[in-house]
């Protein structure tokens, strides 16, 4: 398909918009219509960008975009601008990441003025995974996770909100910042044993809060155990209670059962590498 057609054409729309634009902030366009022919502008910088879209010219879709959405800021059409920095920020992830989140900001200054926190939370979540995977800044995802979270809790959404918790959690743990993973873990496992439907994962959440507590100190993890035993009795029969026992952790084949039943990922083998060293490190000072 020729893709250069699309480009020509959309380049003609950003040029006719232009002309409009120069026209209506002229004293006679002001006074005939100069609203009517900025959303007419407007109507063009969005069809200028689909075309370029069609030509997979990211960047200029982003553009046309941006600028369509900084006109509907000028006539007051809130909802509309922020839609656009949407567009262009979906635009922009497929060739300047940075410049995607700099858009989808917009967008969430728009819906948090108008008082849209579910929506602003979404595209605090989408900035967060392209800081995950896109430009590999885990302190600024973690960041746009809690603001996500904090969102979602505001909405009485706690089920989105702790979605949001968990990820922080996970590159807490990672992190090494074990404090604030544990309180994560215990907040969400103590929220999902009180709910029918969740129920069934708060054995998991305990079990990686119990994890962080043994990378950390064994003493206080058994401890942290017995306490998720007495809140939950069903953690007690899980497997994942049986990994988080220090005996069980000791003894190499419990974990490969583990493993042919659930299996182990990246995170959980690292936590159990660290767990490991912990445990030799303080074997080592007992000598």
């Amino acid at each position: 398909m020729d893709n250069s057609g699309k480009e020509k054409e959309a380049m003609a729309l950003i040029a006719e918009a232009e002309k409009k634009m120069k026209s209506s902030t002229s004293f006679f366009g002001a006074l005939f219509g100069g609203s009517s022919k900025t959303e007419e502008a407007c109507d063009m910088y969005v069809r200028a960008a689909n075309m370029y879209k069609m030509a997979k010219n990211w960047c200029a879709a982003g553009n046309a975009f941006s600028q369509a959405a900084r006109l509907h800021l000028q006539m007051q059409s809130k909802h509309d601008a922020a839609t656009n920095f949407i567009d262009a920020g979906n635009a922009f992830k497929k060739a300047d990441p940075q410049e995607a989140i700099n858009c989808l900001n917009r967008a969430i200054e728009i819906y948090t003025d108008m008082g849209r926190f579910t929506i602003a939370a979404k595209h605090h979540i989408s900035i967060a995974e392209i800081y995950e995977t896109e430009l590999v800044d885990i302190d600024k995802a973690i960041a746009h996770y809690e603001q996500a979270a904090d969102y979602y809790k505001g909405e009485e959404s706690t089920s989105s909100a702790n979605k949001c918790l968990l990820k922080v959690a996970t590159y807490a743990a990672q992190l090494e910042q074990y404090p604030k993973a544990i309180e994560i873990y215990e907040q969400v496992g103590t929220h999902a044993m009180d709910s029918t439907l969740l129920k069934y994962s708060a054995k998991d959440h305990f079990f990686k809060a119990a994890l962080c507590h043994f990378c950390v100190d064994m003493l206080n993890a058994k401890l942290a155990v017995q306490k998720y035993e007495e809140m939950f009795p069903a953690f007690s029969d899980s497997r994942e209670c049986k990994l988080s026992d220090l005996t069980f952790l000791l003894l190499i084949n419990q974990v490969k059962e583990f493993d042919t039943i659930s299996r182990l990922d990246q995170w959980l083998t690292t936590m159990l590498l660290r767990i490991k060293k912990t445990i030799q490190d303080e074997e080592s000072d007992l000598r």
